[in-house]
Parts: C-alpha cells; structure tokens; sequence
C-alpha cells in the first residue's frame, strides 16, 4: 500500500476551499467528457510513478486545446480550490501528484505540434506533448529534441520544462534554460501570459520564461513551448568501457573530452551494482564484464568515418595507458540499443523494494566519494547503496534500496547526504528538482536571502497559493 504523503511527512492541509458538488457541475459543463471523478478513476493521477507517494484528490480535469482562456485554474483562483498541475507523472521528488485534494490539471490532451521551421529548428508544441513523440516527429524532418531521458516515452514537455529537466544530452547541448526561447503560461488567476517568442535574440526586459522553467508548477501551468532543436547527427556512436577504480573513470573523461571535443555529446558512468541490477532484474546484458565501474561514451557528428576514427583512437589510447581495462565500440543501431543500460538503472532498481533517490550536483572529483561514505554509514540498515550519473555535468544519482519504507533508515539518510553536499559546495537537486520531498531542504543549496526572494515571487503571481501547494518552496514565514 502506497502511503499518503500527508502522512508519511507529517504535513498539515492548508485552508483551501473543499470540493462541492456544484463545483464539479461547473466543470461539467466548462469541459464535458474530460473530468475524472471517483477513486478508480483518480487514482492513477493520485499516486507518483515510484509509487511512494499518494494524494487525496477526488477530481482530475483533463485539460485539452484552445483552453487557455478558459483554463480551470480561473474559477479555481475564485473559489481558493487549490490545485496540482500534472505532465507525464514521471517525477521522482513528489511534486506531480497531491498532497491532500487538490484537484488535478492534466495537459494529456494538449498534445499538438503548433509549428516547426526547418530553417531555425525551432519548434512550437503544446505542454502534453510526449517527449518521445516529439523526437520521432523531428527526426523525419532532419532534427531532434535537445533533451533525452530514460522517462521519455511518458513524460511531457510542459513538465520537462517546469523542472528542468537534465538528462543524457545535457553535455552536447546545455540545459533547457538555454534552448527554450519561449512560453506560453496560465497563472494562478487563469489570466494567460504569452512570451511564445521563437526568436533567438530578445532583449526587451527581463527574462520571464526563466521564472517558470524549474518552477515546478508553483507559479504558473506551462501550456505551450517554444524550443530551439539541433539537427539530427549523421552519425552516433557508443563506446562502452570498463574501469578498475573511480580515479580512473575521470582520468578516461579528461582524454576523452580533450581528444573527442566537439562531437562527445554524453558521458555517463554506473558501478557495477548498478550493472548487476540491470541484468539481474531486466535481462539485458552488459557488453563489458566484470569492472568496478563502467561508463557509456556517446558521440554525435556529420561525418561517420572521422568520428569513428577519433573514437577508435581514444579507445587505443585509453586501452593502453591503461585507464580502460576492456571496451567496445558500437555503431549499429542494435548495438547502441543494447548499450543503452545506463537510462534503465532507475526501472531495475524499483524491483527492489523501496528506493531512497537523491540527485546531486558536486565537484567531479568528489562525484563518488559520497557513495563510498554513504554506504559505510548505512551498512546493513541498506539492501543496496549505487551510484551512477551524468558525469560530464557533476551530476550524481545516489539510490539506496531497502526491502520496505523504513523511517529509522531515511533518519540516518537525510540530512546526512544534504549535509555532506552543502560542505562540498554542492546542489542537492541536479535535475529532479525539489518538490515535495525535498523543499524543506532548500536551505542547503540556498542561503536565506534567495529563498524569501523565491517566496516574495511566489506571493506576488500566486497570492492565495492555490498552484501545486506544499511543493518547492517552504511556507512563508
């Protein structure tokens, strides 16, 4: 049973307005056939894709196009009804389901391409769009999105955009706060903001979009994106290697970034618990055997020969310096797939009861010294302590698996992790973002002075708090 995340944190329900029945009416009649009522039909909106979280919420509204004007959140503003915007439900902090009963805003339905240059690469979609969908649309005209996940074939791009999203093409091609030139944004009264600009160069004021990419919903509910699209590489290869020590993992991503350049676009790592989960749970086999660790080379160009070249001369490089002790190049499409162990980790690792993530930024040379410390403190309290990530951006991903929720263990887990990256000088959220799970942490990544400011933005675009409330940020003194 998934516990209630009112109860699992200790929280205490806001004083919003109740649902009545006349409120659902109105919605009936706003949007009739998209509004879910009942616990069965709710209940696949109420409960996070880790399942380890659940909210209370008695009504979802699906929302769909050409709404904007008339978006629910309008005549939720009017009745202090609180609510919880929701994209694919692929996050990992708690921040896309309810706490309580809020009423849920799906963009499932908001799925439309508005528009595509071909010149410019850049896109214009709808906040439902499915990630993947939006790949393969853009790979038949030349193009690809400039962000990949292993959540791809679910999550949406609105959503990708409220917590700005990482993932694996991070390195290549920097981070959503850079390739979204626009958005178009419901607030909290319902009135809508249109900075759907598709031009590159605008330095007419301040940046607004900036403030709702990351936001995760608390200021406003991202309905359409504007986002500029690299071409399709002609050629994508992937190296996948074996290495005897963490040292040696880094020392391989110093010569191959000075020796790969400019067409290294991912550079991932994983130790060999994480392999061993992947087999063990998923059934797919590690090109590489037995090493410590692993990483996963990936590079994109216009010209497969040379990059081909200058991968295989790495590889001899690596191979006799003896920074690799075993590796394979692949450069079919079955191959690529098969190395492609690294974005199912997450998948393998919920087969093993109940995961503890923690997604941080840190000094790459510390990168795994947290989960060398992390394991000797939790000893046998822990079924599994892993580590993997995006090593070229300092990400960490930290998993810790148990065989059930156990408070004592998350006592001896948090803050000790937070603790540990604020004295490196880390971020505690990489890429997952806050949430609900870690918004009491902030202090850690913050000071004080930037979150009141955080707290006077919210205050002034969503006065009543009603958008995704207990998320992000702590209450407001």
């Amino acid at each position: 049973e998934v516990v209630p995340t009112c109860e699992r944190y200790a929280v205490r329900r806001l004083p919003f307005a109740r649902l009545a029945e006349g409120d659902v009416a109105f919605f009936e009649r706003l949007m009739p056939g998209r509004v879910l009522t009942g616990q069965e039909e709710v209940k696949p909106f109420n409960v996070d894709w880790l399942k380890s979280v659940r909210g209370k919420s008695e009504l979802c509204l699906v929302c769909s196009v050409g709404e904007t004007n008339l978006f629910p959140s309008r005549y939720c503003h009017e009745r202090n009804l609180a609510v919880n915007p929701q994209g694919g439900n692929t996050g990992l902090v708690g921040g896309s389901v309810p706490v309580f009963d809020e009423i849920i805003l799906s963009t499932a339905l908001m799925n439309q391409v508005i528009s595509f240059d071909k010149v410019s690469g850049i896109l214009v979609c709808q906040a439902g769009c499915v990630l993947e969908r939006l790949n393969e649309y853009l790979e038949e005209q030349g193009f690809i999105m400039p962000l990949d996940l292993g959540a791809k074939g679910s999550c949406h791009i609105g959503g990708n955009v409220a917590t700005n999203a990482g993932g694996l093409r991070l390195l290549r091609y920097g981070s959503l706060r850079g390739t979204v030139l626009g958005l178009e944004v419901v607030l909290a009264d319902g009135s809508a903001l249109d900075c759907l600009t598709s031009l590159r160069k605008d330095n007419t004021g301040y940046d607004l979009k900036q403030l709702f990419i990351g936001s995760e919903g608390t200021l406003g509910v991202i309905t359409a994106v504007s986002i500029l699209c690299p071409q399709k590489p002609k050629a994508v290869n992937v190296a996948f290697l074996g290495c005897q020590s963490f040292a040696k993992v880094l020392e391989t991503f110093t010569t191959c970034r000075a020796m790969l350049g400019e067409i290294l676009s991912a550079y991932e790592f994983m130790d060999e618990k994480c392999m061993e989960l992947v087999e063990r749970h998923l059934k797919l086999s590690s090109p590489v055997a037995d090493s410590p660790f692993y990483v996963l080379i990936e590079t994109s160009g216009s010209n497969a020969t040379h990059d081909e070249e200058k991968l295989n001369n790495f590889l001899e490089r690596a191979m006799a310096s003896g920074l690799v002790t075993d590796g394979t190049v692949a450069t079919d499409d079955k191959k690529i797939k098969a190395s492609h162990l690294r974005e199912r980790i997450t998948e393998a690792l919920t087969h093993e009861g109940c995961v503890y993530k923690y997604d941080i930024s840190l000094p790459v040379e510390r990168l795994y010294d947290l989960v060398t410390d992390t394991r000797a403190r939790l000893g046998q309290a822990a079924k599994n302590v892993v580590g993997y990530g995006h090593l070229g951006d300092g990400n960490l991903h930290l998993n810790i698996t148990a065989e059930s929720y156990s408070h004592s263990l998350l006592d001896a887990i948090e803050p000790f992790v937070y603790e540990w990256t604020a004295r490196c000088s880390g971020s505690i959220s990489a890429e997952h973002g806050l949430g609900f799970k870690k918004k009491q942490f902030i202090q850690y990544s913050k000071p004080r002075e930037a979150v009141l400011l955080m707290q006077q933005f919210k205050a002034m675009l969503d006065p009543k708090g009603i958008l995704n409330p207990y998320k992000t940020l702590p209450s407001a003194p």
